[in-house]
């Protein structure tokens, strides 16, 4: 009877499943019990400066009303004037205007209840917050020897909530803190050694409570240090904790922290290790210059003994720290949820929790224990759960579980409501869902009814459900399109059924364009002073009303009217859409969405403007951003400036230590007078790629923290370099190493294929995951496959390699092929399914019904049909045509054939044969072939093209010249390309400028190769014109030019002179000639009347001869300062008797000595004879005469 009662209970227990699922939310306006919305916390620490509100909310139907108990008797807040309640709600409110609120402090319990149950609130602990005095002392100043410890205590007030500690000085500022000088966890200040700098009079302890925003200030403490005499060194000892070991015990989920402080000379260095096992890496931090072990959110796991060593030059100390993790009650599933049951259904409420020591449970009904109530046979309680069997209207009541152990409680509310209600749908009528295209669409249908409505979903003429790809349908009712597209937009109706009747909801889904930037900003160096702009182009949905900000260092921007954003947008609908096509190519022609352009200028560029602009746009369906930073360089850096690279990052520090991720704070270097752009943090993996250093983020250089994303399983270091406009730094020192614990893959091998080296087998490869990429130790890979058909099961492999081959399987079949990540943690995410084929083999069926049409003399046109795709056997990648030409009986070798390939790729029916040659026999055939290669050959088939045009003669030559006469003979065309019908012969005189006279044309027959013209005495030169005919029509014609023999003389007479260049050349060098004779000749006579000898002795003996000036000189203008002054010179006799002022113009000097001749009519003609000697001998070679006309003939005539 017991097996079958167990048996009975464990079918219940899956009837019930369903409901455990996921909870109803009854409508409120059916019957329901009551539900606890709000309320204050257990632990209720108020301000005593305030009101007290405790907080009590709840819904039902009909609405709860509200009763309290403090202290585990029943409050009446009617006969408390200093109490109220709030109406339709049980939030009570104390006036502490009329009462203390000490007289308030408590444990407090809330009641809702109506006609179907009561609910029951937690156990409001009220207690109000204190900030107490120090009390008064005098402190007397503390004298110490130099290097000795020192410990100064802070013994603050008790508060509530404890107040949190600090030292600082008489001027409001922090006392400096190292591995020599630390705040204990209990806020006292610990010397390892003391130093004469340490010597103050303001050591002041702060306690700051932080529920009343209070500080409180002990009494300023003194220290004098003294150094009268030398202090040994000693190896450390530890001030906290004393002896070799110690306990700690701390509840799971809380904040372990352990410290060790030691003192020694000199300073040590602490240490700790987990003596059992790692410290948790990812939830480990270590405070106080690592004499604190902070460990957030402990677990069971961190039980065990950890090792505290502080260490210095002298020797070490050691202590062990036992720890305990007790836990207090938590839940392992959840709280247990409302349950709707209609009558005659089964159901079941489960409250599963664990803690240590291991809780108790306790069940009530409606606030009593279900142990003091009647008996019910619906009813069964079962540890944890309760088992409801065949309820009925009106067993509706609402169950606490209290589940509890010495460190705490937990108490939750869970409703069992019996309703009889026909189905109805939640969501909105006609609600219109907006998805992005390819992104994932979720439609709701909430329902409610009893017994749980079934949900159906149909689309526009409800043909068929909606359940199966590319549609998923969710047991909370909601339909899901994984990657929504445009023909998925429409109207959608859901249904929901019972067996009470149906209910029925229309929803819409459209699909909108998605929002991208189509021109982005670019990187920009401007000088300082200038100005920049910024383009950011953008597509979006015409529906969709996008948002476009831009950035500055992920900011807004500055509040300068020198940033300037401009904007206009077109619709590519617009008339001027060509020309936008034109330059944006990958637009299509579409009025769905419309083109907005943005611009950002900034004018006189500064250096605070330098950074990283972000153009962000968004509508309320997603989101795009692009990035472009602004570098500011100086127009003319002033010299006495020096800019360098940037000092390498100092002080690394981790903090913030999550399982993926980690906070990363550094202090910048010098910046050399050039400020930090950027800074460049890279990390090393010493488990997989020792030695290698890889960039994980950047952040702008007015950063000093980063929030770096970490994968599992890696033992990260951490470096920091800074980039001005110089350049890079040196890298800074590496950071301490962080491990990150081991997990399951968060990723699967990325580019499945599938495809077979083999006709029977099908090589499945993937591109592996790094070391990184692991996320734990025990890397390998799960392979499934199975065949792409109805009722085909997956089959499993496991292999450490990237490609695994599976074999003895059909040709060029589909395979849905997929591979996993697995580690020793786990399994990575479902991979995605890819589609791969199994080998090829070559083509087992050639085209039929082969045929071709000649289309003209040079192209023909091929038809087959099809080679059906199973007899392909593989990837179809076209048809080849062979054909072969086979020559015409004008060709030596009749019997030689051209071959030829023609390929047409993809699967054909037809194919043009272009280039082909008329008047000529083909033969051709017909093959499929896939990537294994060619199939069968089809049938041989024979077509013929017809006569095109001939080749141009094979020559042209003449012979046989005579006055007026000659000969021409050709041989015919090479390509007849048909039968010859005969030659067409045209010529035309040319004259010696090359002009082409009147044509004259002959028709010759097919048989000849040779004509005698006669009668060509109009020219001298003619050219000849041939080509051949067949009955398609003429071809290319050859030409060749001839000249007609003539007699010599005449040939001569003929030639025109006026055109060849020698003649011209002469003719030029005679006119020149000429002219220069004609000069010479008109200054030789105009100087022979110039110079008479009487007038120049007349002009020596006129008594009133005044000496000639400068400027009247004759010849002035054919000399420079120079030769005028020599000529002055040399008008002075050698005796010296003349003076300069007398007229000094004589025939010697004319005729440059005494040996000038005359001419018979007493003209002067020295100027045509040599120089004398005398005066070479007096002057030498650079002496000159007087200037004159004839000097300047005679050098124009030396240089002509």
């Amino acid at each position: 009877m017991m097996m079958e009662m167990r048996s009975l209970e464990a079918a219940l227990l899956v009837l019930i499943l369903g409901h455990l699922v996921s909870a109803l939310e009854v409508p409120l306006d059916l019957a329901q019990p009551p539900t606890i919305t709000h309320q204050s916390p257990k632990d209720y620490i108020v301000d005593p400066r305030e009101n007290i509100i405790i907080h009590c909310e709840a819904k039902g139907k009909p609405h709860p009303s509200f009763s309290w108990t403090r202290n585990g008797t029943h409050f009446d807040v009617e006969l408390d004037e200093s109490v109220t309640m709030r109406p339709h709600s049980g939030t009570l409110m104390v006036d502490i205007t009329r009462a203390r609120p000490e007289h308030y402090e408590g444990v407090f319990q809330c009641t809702a209840r109506n006609k179907h149950g009561s609910a029951v609130s937690n156990n409001i602990v009220v207690r109000q917050s204190k900030s107490p005095l120090w009390s008064k002392e005098k402190n007397k100043p503390i004298v110490v020897q130099e290097g000795v410890s020192l410990v100064l205590p802070c013994r603050p007030p008790a508060g509530l909530p404890p107040p949190i500690i600090f030292w600082m000085d008489n001027n409001f500022q922090k006392l400096p803190q190292s591995k020599r000088v630390s705040q204990s966890l209990n806020g006292d200040l610990y010397f390892s050694n003391v130093r004469r700098e340490d010597s103050r009079n303001d050591y002041i302890c702060y306690a700051r409570f932080t529920h009343t925003q209070t500080i409180q200030q002990k009494q300023p403490i003194t220290v004098k240090v003294l150094n009268q005499a030398p202090v040994d060194e000693r190896k450390p000892t530890f001030l906290i904790p004393s002896g070799h070991s110690s306990y700690k015990m701390v509840l799971r989920g809380h904040v372990l922290e352990m410290e060790c402080i030691a003192e020694g000379l000199p300073t040590p260095e602490v240490s700790w290790t987990k003596v059992s096992g790692d410290l948790p890496s990812r939830r480990t931090s270590f405070l106080h210059f690592n004499k604190t072990l902070r460990i957030v959110n402990v677990s069971e796991s961190d039980e065990g003994e950890y090792s505290c060593t502080a260490k210095n030059l002298l020797g070490s100390a050691h202590h062990i720290i036992t720890v305990e993790v007790k836990a207090a009650p938590y839940w392992i599933s959840g709280p247990p949820k409302n349950l709707v049951l209609a009558p005659g259904e089964n159901g079941a409420l489960t409250c599963r929790a664990s803690g240590t020591p291991k809780p108790s449970i306790i069940w009530s009904m409606n606030g009593d224990r279900i142990e003091n109530l009647p008996a019910d046979i619906s009813r069964k309680v079962e540890d944890d759960t309760i088992i409801f069997t065949d309820v009925q209207v009106g067993s509706s009541a609402v169950y606490q579980c209290n589940i509890s152990n010495p460190y705490g409680y937990l108490l939750s509310n869970a409703f069992v409501n019996v309703l009889h209600e026909s189905p109805r749908v939640l969501t909105p009528a006609n609600k219109i869902y907006q998805v992005i295209e390819n992104r994932p669409a979720l439609m709701d249908c909430s329902s409610f009814g009893s017994p749980i409505p079934k949900i159906e979903w149909f689309k526009d003429s409800r043909a068929s459900t909606l359940n199966g790809d590319p549609y998923i349908l969710h047991d909370n009712g909601t339909l899901e399109i994984q990657v929504a597209q445009s023909q998925h937009k429409g109207k959608y109706t859901c249904i929901a059924r019972n067996s009470l009747g149906a209910s029925e909801n229309h929803v819409y889904l459209h699909i909108k364009e998605p929002t991208r930037i189509l021109k982005q900003p670019v990187d920009m160096v401007v000088q300082r002073g200038r100005s920049v702009t910024f383009e950011c182009t953008i597509k979006h949905d015409k529906d969709l009303l996008p948002s476009l900000i831009w950035l500055k260092d992920d900011e807004e921007l500055p509040d300068d009217e020198r940033f300037i954003v401009e904007s206009n947008s077109l619709s590519t609908s617009d008339v001027s859409q060509r020309e936008w096509l034109r330059d944006h190519g990958e637009l299509p022609v579409d009025d769905r969405f419309i083109i907005e352009f943005n611009s950002l200028y900034i004018t006189d560029v500064s250096e605070s403007d330098a950074g990283v602009y972000t153009c962000y746009v968004n509508t309320t369906l997603d989101q795009d951003s692009v990035t472009a930073e602004l570098t500011v360089v100086e127009t003319t850096p002033a010299p006495a400036v020096t800019h360098g690279r940037p000092e390498p990052p100092t002080d690394l520090e981790l903090t913030d230590q999550k399982k993926r991720s980690v906070q990363l704070t550094w202090i910048p270097g010098e910046e050399h007078n050039s400020p930090i752009q950027e800074f460049v943090i890279q990390y090393e993996d010493s488990l997989h790629h020792q030695g290698h250093w890889h960039d994980i983020a950047r952040v702008p250089g007015t950063k000093t923290t980063a929030h770096l994303k970490l994968s599992p399983y890696v033992h990260y270091t951490f470096r920091v370099l800074a980039r001005n406009a110089v350049g890079l730094s040196a890298p800074s020192s590496p950071s301490r190493m962080y491990k990150t614990e081991p997990a399951a893959p968060d990723q699967n091998p990325k580019h499945v294929h599938g495809s077979g080296n083999k006709h029977n087998n099908l090589v499945i490869t993937w591109e592996p995951l790094s070391g990184l990429q692991s996320n734990g130790p025990g890397l390998y890979y799960k392979v499934s496959w199975r065949q792409k058909r109805p009722g085909s099961d997956w089959i499993t492999a496991t292999t450490n390699n990237s490609m695994y081959t599976v074999s003895e399987i059909p040709t060029f079949s589909p395979f849905e092929i997929k591979v996993q990540a697995v580690n020793n943690h786990g399994d990575g995410p479902e991979p995605v399914v890819a589609i791969g084929y199994s080998g090829e083999d070559l083509p087992a069926a050639a085209p039929a019904n082969v045929h071709a049409v000649a289309l003209n003399s040079t192209l023909a046109r091929v038809r087959w049909d099809p080679v059906p795709p199973h007899l392909i056997r593989g990837q179809i990648q076209g048809y080849k045509v062979h054909y072969s030409r086979t020559h015409n009986p004008h060709k030596h070798s009749p019997h030689h054939t051209e071959k030829h390939v023609l390929t047409f790729s993809g699967n054909h029916s037809q194919g043009l044969l272009p280039g082909l040659h008329p008047f000529s026999h083909y033969s051709f055939y017909v093959s499929v072939f896939n990537k294994k290669g060619e199939g069968p050959k089809s049938e041989k088939q024979e077509f013929k093209t017809p006569e095109g045009e001939p080749g141009p003669p094979a020559s042209l030559s003449v012979t046989n010249p005579s006055l007026d006469s000659l000969t021409l003979e050709w041989s015919p065309p090479h390509e007849h390309n048909g039968l010859i019908t005969g030659y067409n012969l045209r010529y035309q005189p040319v004259n010696n400028s090359n002009e082409l006279g009147p044509e004259e044309e002959l028709a010759l027959a097919a048989n000849e190769t040779s004509v005698t013209l006669q009668n060509l005495k109009y020219s001298p030169r003619y050219k000849f014109y041939l080509n051949a005919r067949t009955s398609f029509g003429a071809g290319p014609a050859i030409s060749q030019e001839a000249v007609v023999k003539q007699d010599e003389a005449v040939t001569s007479r003929q030639v025109d002179i006026a055109t060849q260049g020698w003649f011209i050349g002469l003719m030029c060098a005679i006119a020149l000639l000429i002219l220069i004779l004609l000069i010479i000749c008109f200054i030789q006579r105009n100087k022979g009347g110039k110079y008479p000898v009487k007038e120049k002795e007349d002009a020596h003996t006129d008594p009133e001869f005044q000496p000639m000036k400068d400027d009247d000189c004759t010849f002035v203008e054919y000399s420079d300062n120079e030769d005028h002054k020599l000529v002055k010179e040399s008008r002075t006799p050698s005796n010296g008797t003349v003076k300069r002022d007398d007229s000094d113009d004589s025939l010697v000097d004319y005729g440059e000595g005494g040996d000038g001749q005359f001419n018979e009519d007493g003209s002067f003609i020295g100027q045509y004879s040599g120089k004398s000697s005398s005066r070479d001998n007096a002057e030498g070679p650079e002496s000159s005469g007087a200037p004159s006309p004839i000097n300047a003939m005679n050098s124009l005539n030396s240089f002509v």
